[in-house]
């Protein structure tokens, strides 16, 4: 991966993955070049953590529990605009991909690709460049705008944070003490939800949320 830069200039990175595992292999890859912050397990923690270490780089898996990386990632941009964010997933979805390149110096790299691909995606983003596998590259900018917003649309950003919770199989009790919120306020989200997009049951939630991209398969 390079001549390793001294540890005085070693960009900050932060990890966030639900696999242990993954994490340490991540861990040992990245460890020469980079200084690692700091590890998280789901997207809360991740948002408690960016705040606290303040990194260059978040390295985060999209498919976490309790929020998502894409949406927890958008919502770290929202305190450290600058930071750099690379999504290595699992998720061969060409409408997320797009997604993720309009949040601006973003990597999307998929999990099974080989370190060179995510050295070089490391590397654009921290110079405020974007880089996408290229399997999953939109050239067209019109293109990928339409499939940006495809992804998008319909659900808004607490709906999503719902719909992912309750796909999970938290009770609507537990999802409003992690939201902030009452919980006949979530009993009437999930009720327009379901309504709204004709859910007759917990197995439709599901498969719901996995194609919006809120949990994986």
């Amino acid at each position: 991966m390079g001549n390793p830069p001294t540890k005085a200039n070693r960009p900050r990175v932060l990890l966030a993955d639900d696999h242990a595992m993954f994490t340490d292999l991540l861990r040992s890859l990245l460890g020469s070049n980079y200084t690692i912050v700091g590890t998280v397990t789901n997207g809360r923690e991740l948002l408690a953590q960016a705040a606290e270490t303040k990194p260059d780089l978040i390295v985060v898996d999209i498919g976490m529990p309790l929020l998502n990386g894409f949406d927890a990632a958008q919502l770290v941009r929202q305190f450290l605009p600058r930071v750099g964010i690379i999504f290595l997933t699992m998720r061969d979805d060409t409408n997320l991909a797009a997604a993720a390149s309009e949040m601006g110096s973003v990597g999307f790299v998929l999990k099974h690709s080989a370190a060179s691909e995510l050295s070089a995606a490391i590397e654009s983003v921290l110079k405020g460049k974007s880089y996408t596998t290229p399997k999953l590259r939109t050239e067209d900018r019109v293109e990928r705008a339409a499939r940006a917003q495809q992804f998008a649309k319909e659900l808004t950003p607490r709906q999503r944070e719902i719909v992912q919770l309750l796909a999970e199989g938290r009770p609507p009790k537990e999802i409003a003490t992690h939201l902030g919120l009452s919980h006949k306020t979530v009993e009437f989200h999930k009720y327009h939800i379901m309504q709204a997009f004709d859910i007759k049951s917990n197995a439709d939630l599901v498969r719901f949320a996995i194609q919006h991209g809120l949990i994986s398969p």
